[in-house]
């Protein structure tokens, strides 16, 4: 899935769905500046503790250094994907 992070914010959140270049991203904001991978850390516990899955279930697949990343997220897509629409139901 795609998001697009917001790192130094003054907390750690999920702030909904925004359009990017790149097509719908999920929107987030993390304490952790961008510095050696940090705030991609930060977004990583964020979006497991968001979800609901393991830490060792997410992991970044492109855009380390970008603001518009892709994040994979293993384990069963249909519950996976329940939970997401649900989250996103409470934030949009």
């Amino acid at each position: 899935m795609r998001v697009r992070i917001t790192p130094k914010s003054s907390k750690d959140t999920i702030d909904g769905v925004e359009e990017t270049a790149d097509g719908p991203a999920i929107k987030a904001r993390v304490r952790a500046v961008p510095a050696d991978g940090a705030a991609n850390a930060a977004l990583m516990k964020l979006l497991a503790d968001w979800l609901g899955v393991p830490k060792s279930n997410v992991g970044l697949a492109h855009g380390g250094k970008s603001r518009v990343k892709s994040v994979e997220i293993t384990g069963n897509a249909e519950e996976i994907e329940a939970r997401l629409a649900a989250r996103l139901a409470g934030v949009v």
